[in-house]
């Protein structure tokens, strides 16, 4: 049985005090300002969105020759959205999901690659990385597509994807791999057997930070994995490639974080970028969905916003804390209307000499970037 500690819980007298600090000087402050003051001594706060730049990447006009319709196709012609990032030989790889405008699914989805240094501008590459095509995988991503990836590198020094197959009927988390991030292997669904024609997303691999790079780590002698986008759930690997789910006696998939009445997450709760394990516990910054009745009354229906949730470091599965409110809205013209309205959703988290670069998609059509930068850590790009 999975303990799930009370939020209102602190525990100790001095953290107790400093809650009640925080409450009492949020007071004086403007309303707006307070739904993104609340701060935690293990929280990742606060993101500062770059709206001088922003969006920083929109569709484009880029040709490829699809292998399975055999004509060109504008692969990125309708929409750019939902970044992973990965930091590699003084430049970000920025991966991000981009969509068509034929087929029957409002576009087929593939992944694209743009590369920069500063964290904010980037050249495309000319064609994308990852994509459907004539091989085993065709039957799960064809023609929906191949979407939002999540990476990080193993010990080894090679990088795990994690991405959505869609086939028009069922999104199933698959993986594939690379030593270089140009060239990928696609090893198939994550999940497998009789958990096969389940819907899942969202792949989060739990890691840590090595300096700039994200290096996935194993606890209690095995990799960690934060799936899903109703409720969270979880599965474990050896290798990284060959995954478990984590499963109750009834061998149903075990819940781990849900939403929450009267809150921005009220209807779904799903992961962000990868899980970082801290010297706090293991930080999952993920996606939260407003309800259109019963949600947080300040917020639009149907609106993707950004929270932050603490699990314990020894037992992945069990929640510590939760941030109350989020730390990141969509306010900006391009994050309100586009595709989908109202969505700010994380996706790719690459640190830079203490500077953290959070990508996100804006309504599912662009693709928008907020900064943190640790106290007195930060060092020039």
């Amino acid at each position: 049985m999975i303990r799930i500690s009370n939020l209102l819980n602190l525990r100790s007298t001095g953290l107790l005090a400093l809650g009640m600090l925080i409450l009492l000087t949020s007071c004086s402050t403007p309303e707006h300002e307070n739904r993104y003051a609340y701060d935690s001594t293990w929280a990742m706060m606060p993101f500062t969105k770059l709206n001088d730049v922003n969006p920083i990447l929109a569709a484009s006009d880029g040709v490829f020759t699809c292998p399975i319709l055999k004509q060109e196709v504008k692969w990125e012609e309708k929409d750019v959205f939902n970044p992973a990032a990965v930091f590699r030989n003084g430049a970000i790889y920025l991966f991000y999901r981009a969509e068509d405008t034929i087929g029957k699914y409002a576009g087929t989805s593939r992944i694209g690659l743009a590369m920069g240094s500063d964290g904010v501008n980037f050249t495309r590459m000319r064609e994308p990385i990852v994509y459907p095509a004539e091989d085993f995988m065709k039957v799960y991503e064809w023609e929906g597509g191949i979407e939002d990836p999540r990476i990080v590198e193993s010990a080894m020094g090679t990088y795990i994807m994690t991405y959505s197959a869609y086939d028009g009927k069922t999104a199933r988390m698959c993986l594939a791999s690379s030593t270089d991030l140009l060239n990928w292997t696609k090893h198939g669904p994550v999940l497998t057997g009789e958990y096969l024609d389940l819907w899942s997303k969202s792949g989060a691999i739990v890691a840590r930070q090595q300096g700039n790079k994200i290096i996935a780590e194993k606890i209690n002698g095995k990799y960690w994995m934060y799936f899903g986008d109703t409720d969270l759930f979880m599965a474990t690997s050896d290798d990284l490639i060959q995954w478990e789910p984590v499963v109750d006696e009834n061998n149903k998939l075990i819940s781990v974080l849900q939403p929450r009445p009267g809150y921005f997450d009220s209807r779904l709760v799903e992961s962000g970028p990868y899980a970082l394990l801290t010297d706090k516990g293991i930080l999952l910054l993920y996606n939260g969905m407003n309800l259109e009745t019963g949600g947080d009354p300040t917020l639009p229906a149907g609106a993707y916003c950004s929270g932050q949730a603490l699990f314990d470091p020894e037992d992945p599965t069990e929640l510590i804390d939760r941030l109350e409110n989020y730390f990141l809205r969509p306010d900006q013209p391009y994050e309100m209307e586009g595709q989908i309205n109202q969505v700010c959703f994380i996706e790719g988290l690459v640190p830079i000499n203490g500077n953290w670069f959070l990508y996100y998609g804006t309504a599912d059509s662009k693709i928008g970037v907020a900064k943190f930068t640790e106290k007195g850590q930060a060092l020039p790009l």
